[in-house]
């Protein structure tokens, strides 16, 4: 910056300190004058460039983030389409170990076959909470459209109207995320 309680050629000559000679005119003020301005640009594109390298340095540093997120959803995630398939089996399963009749339950030669339907029953739930697919709560709750996907409406006088009375197949969340809504029947106001 030009000092103006100086001379102006002195000004000028403290403005280019550290100028190589081969960019200095020697000759009159006009080359001072063209070569302060050309160190002027200089500058004002020096501190473009550095604006530039940081907004491509933030980039950068939004850009990793992003991709971390991305890799750790991915990570958290990635049981869902193969949970999804495998819900039919549990579903299937439950279905089987609810339909075994009580004279089967205590007869001695269908014990054995019982208890291991019921013992695969809880390791699968097991294996499931240890990915973090949980079975959503449906039974007495009011309606959640986030959760639930009403079927039908069941004339009620014991029940409030839009609350789960029966759950036709379970609902499932891997983690946060849904992964199957819960098929229920809701109570609605009797005619």
């Amino acid at each position: 910056m030009i000092d103006n309680d100086k001379p102006r050629d002195q000004a000028a000559e403290d403005e280019l300190n550290g100028v190589p000679e081969e960019f200095l005119d020697k000759g009159d003020d006009a080359g001072v004058d063209t070569v302060a301005e050309a160190l002027a640009a200089l500058r004002r594109d020096l501190e473009t460039a550095k604006q530039d390298v940081l907004y491509a340095q933030a980039e950068t540093q939004n850009v990793r983030r992003r991709l971390e997120r991305e890799k750790d959803e991915a990570r958290a995630y990635a049981a869902t389409g193969f949970a999804r398939d495998i819900l039919s089996v549990a579903d299937n399963l439950a279905r089987a170990v609810q339909a075994i009749p009580e004279s089967l339950r205590a007869d001695d030669s269908m014990k054995g076959l019982v208890i291991g339907l019921e013992a695969t029953q809880r390791e699968l739930e097991k294996v499931f909470a240890s990915h973090g697919i949980t079975r959503i709560a449906s039974m007495g709750l009011p309606l959640d459209p986030n959760q639930h996907q009403a079927m039908l409406e069941v004339p009620s006088a014991d029940h409030e109207p839009g609350t789960v009375v029966q759950e036709m197949q379970a609902g499932w969340m891997i983690k946060d995320r849904l992964l199957r809504a819960a098929m229920v029947a809701v109570a609605k106001k009797p005619d």
